[in-house]
């Protein structure tokens, strides 16, 4: 971890009225969007899913570095005081990178560090359990943090690759989502745990359905609102809260998806107009 965070700053005037940058491979992100939204809501959020390329999951660390990056340019270019990579794969494999080429130019977040630093203030478990991509599982980001902190604490790691795509088709609360959420739970990897991690920020969408699978007695932590959270008292002690009242949010998408308009709008409670734009041409 970097200090907890990487704090980069943009010379400019009257920077609290800028918006906040929010990015992710998909709809995952808009579980951490309707987070900032509910906890702050004089913000406006720039949002940006790029649904050309999902899931990042099984892309190579080059790949998503280069779609990061162009996706951070973006936002900056749209004036965003804060650039949260809503992605636990970036968050994972390429945030060193993408930290040294946002340097000076924006307040950079990520979506791992807080949750690794909320287990310090939670109740101390004994066994901890952590899914989701399989660069995010395989990087080691999660185990490798969590031992810093916690050493006497054991964690085991588990790569859940068909939830994202099957999230972002839109199977949720149904058959085929309870069997595959089922079958990757039952696995020995998780027996006997006390807390699940959401590794993967499409997860809190079937949060519910995998709280349900254990009974409601394994703690599953909710990482958009931990981020979400630790975005605000960021913003709190730079003094850069908006106290305006004229949000514009958007979304842009990097291709049309039948599903992500239709989950945008059960998070925002409201129809939301999707822009398209083809960063890569």
């Amino acid at each position: 971890m970097h200090g907890g965070f990487l704090l980069f700053y943009t010379a400019m005037t009257d920077r609290s009225s800028m918006p906040v940058g929010i990015f992710d491979s998909g709809v995952g992100g808009l579980t951490v969007a309707s987070a900032v939204r509910h906890l702050l809501p004089d913000e406006t959020i720039i949002y940006f899913g790029d649904t050309a390329h999902l899931p990042y999951g099984d892309k190579s660390p080059g790949a998503i570095l280069h779609y990061s990056k162009k996706i951070t340019d973006f936002l900056i270019d749209h004036k965003c005081k804060v650039v949260l990579a809503a992605c636990n794969t970036v968050s994972s494999t390429v945030w060193d990178e993408l930290y040294g080429y946002s340097s000076g130019r924006t307040i950079a977040l990520n979506v791992l560090d807080p949750v690794i630093e909320s287990l310090v203030h939670g109740i101390q478990v004994k066994h901890i359990g952590v899914i989701g991509t399989k660069n995010t599982i395989n990087s080691g980001a999660y185990s490798r943090n969590i031992k810093k902190i916690l050493p006497d604490a054991e964690v085991s790691c588990l790569a859940t690759p068909l939830l994202a795509p099957m999230i972002e088709e839109g199977f949720i609360y149904d058959d085929i989502s309870n069997a595959i959420i089922r079958a990757y739970l039952s696995a020995s990897t998780l027996k006997g745990i006390d807390k699940l991690i959401l590794g993967c920020t499409h997860y809190p969408v079937i949060r519910n359905q995998i709280i349900k699978y254990y009974d409601f007695k394994v703690e599953v932590v909710d990482s958009a609102m931990i981020a979400a959270e630790y975005l605000r008292s960021i913003l709190e002690s730079r003094e850069l809260l908006s106290s305006g009242s004229d949000k514009n949010d958007r979304f842009f998408i990097s291709d049309h998806t039948e599903y992500f308009g239709k989950i945008a709008g059960i998070f925002f409670d409201k129809k939301i107009s999707l822009e398209k734009i083809d960063l890569w041409k």
